[in-house]
């Protein structure tokens, strides 16, 4: 039984009783169960290396960045992006931690391998300056998407 202080209508305090039924069934407020708009803040979280991705371009036309360093590492972030969304969709669906830890450990592992590549290869390939760019907008991006995961990842439900 849970109990609730309270007061009378004679402003003397009361006990009220509640039986474990009683708790269980009482309607819960917007508060308690989350409301929508905190969920679709913590959506927004969730991609705020994307929002900044796209923040960045009119950034690197005005001040007259490389814009070849801009189009390495959106591409290069978007596809190691995909990529992490489909092994993380693979990891969920299986039921061995052998090979749930496998896929996202070799995702790590791949999608960090390839924007390193991608920002050395346009610095080789281009001019320093555009590899110098992509590795700052990286890092950058980086940065956002590490926050906003360690932000998110408490109020993430569990898939299963």
């Amino acid at each position: 039984m849970a109990h609730r202080p309270g007061r009378s209508s004679a402003g003397r305090h009361e006990v009220v009783t509640f039986s474990p039924l009683q708790v269980e069934s009482a309607p819960l407020s917007t508060h308690a169960l989350g409301s929508s708009e905190s969920s679709a803040g913590i959506s927004v979280l969730r991609y705020l290396d994307l929002v900044l991705l796209a923040v960045a371009l009119p950034v690197f036309v005005l001040a007259g960045l490389p814009l070849v360093g801009y189009a390495a590492a959106a591409g290069a972030w978007l596809l190691q992006r995909a990529i992490q969304l489909q092994t993380d969709r693979r990891a969920r669906a299986s039921d061995d931690p052998r090979v749930v830890a496998g896929l996202l450990a070799g995702s790590m592992l791949a999608r960090g391998w390839l924007v390193a590549l991608a920002v050395f290869g346009v610095g080789m390939a281009a001019e320093r300056e555009d590899g110098l760019a992509a590795a700052v907008l990286c890092i950058s991006l980086f940065t956002a998407y590490f926050s906003a995961t360690m932000l998110t990842r408490p109020f993430e439900r569990p898939s299963r």
